[in-house]
């Protein structure tokens, strides 16, 4: 059976490594480090990858064609793609990520390249509070912006989770003076029905990421964010692809088995202050 290639859930290899992986695509095979230390090869040949997950908040170098990389993934029967939008790129939360507007201008080109909009996921991920000058902030407002631009390209399938200050996490916010609020679980049940209203007003299904207890909130699913189910039904010729969940992920986590090719060690720029794994911040 073919396999659903991950590039990435560790890193933004198409904003910050569009080099290496095109090179490898190229190459039709990777070599990668996991996080555990243990060293693999992932298969890229196309007529053994049923589809390419690419996991970004910058596009702009599948869509330049940088490194050739939008030619090569087209030998490639499906791509589907995980597109993350906050609200909070450019600021000192997000430093390097592209400004919400930059942002919004990527949907439509990237729509074109995969086909289709069902193969676009909005990623509103995470929802971050935290007190600035006495003043309690969020980006939650922002997915009021954010929906009606997602209903006019017809991308209905919005991601969502609140952040998790992990340890590493924890002190990074300690050593940038980041003043976090992590909000109780009936609070961030009550946000999420201010969310439920907004995607019912728009047309949006909304899935929450890793955290079950949001989903008991009447309008939101749980998430598989690789989801071999919907990835058979979008394959241009309905081939069959794994339904085991996969078993390297948190327990939480819904997705079918993937093959991640993105490593641990090729720390991204992007600087997001709420980063689980290694931010280059």
């Amino acid at each position: 059976m073919r396999k659903v290639i991950s590039a990435s859930r560790r890193t933004d290899l198409v904003a910050f490594f569009p080099e290496w992986f095109s090179s490898a695509l190229k190459e039709e095979s990777a070599r990668i480090l996991g996080p555990s230390g243990r060293t693999y090869t992932a298969d890229l040949n196309p007529a053994n990858v049923h589809t390419v997950v690419l996991w970004s908040k910058n596009f702009s170098n599948l869509i330049n064609n940088a490194f050739s990389l939008k030619d090569i993934l087209q030998k490639y029967d499906q791509l589907y793609l995980h597109f993350t939008i906050t609200g909070l790129g450019g600021t000192f939360i997000e430093k390097e990520v592209p400004p919400f507007s930059q942002a919004l201008l990527q949907l439509e080109p990237l729509t074109k390249i995969v086909g289709k909009p069902e193969r676009i996921s909005l990623r509103f991920d995470p929802i971050v509070y935290w007190k600035e000058e006495g003043r309690l902030k969020t980006n939650l407002r922002f997915f009021e912006k954010l929906a009606p631009h997602l209903q006019s390209r017809g991308i209905k399938d919005v991601r969502f989770s609140f952040a998790q200050w992990y340890r590493k996490a924890k002190r990074r916010a300690a050593k940038y003076d980041f003043s976090y609020v992590d909000p109780s679980l009936q609070e961030k049940k009550e946000t999420t029905e201010l969310l439920v209203q907004s995607a019912r007003q728009y047309g949006l299904r909304l899935y929450s990421c890793s955290q079950n207890f949001l989903a008991e909130v009447p309008g939101v699913s749980p998430s598989a964010c690789i989801d071999g189910h919907l990835l058979q039904l979008l394959h241009p010729h309905k081939e069959p692809v794994s339904l085991k969940k996969d078993k390297s992920q948190r327990q939480e986590c819904r997705c079918t088995e993937s093959v991640d090719i993105g490593s641990y060690t090729q720390f991204c720029p992007h600087s997001c202050l709420y980063c689980y794994a290694n931010p280059r911040v």
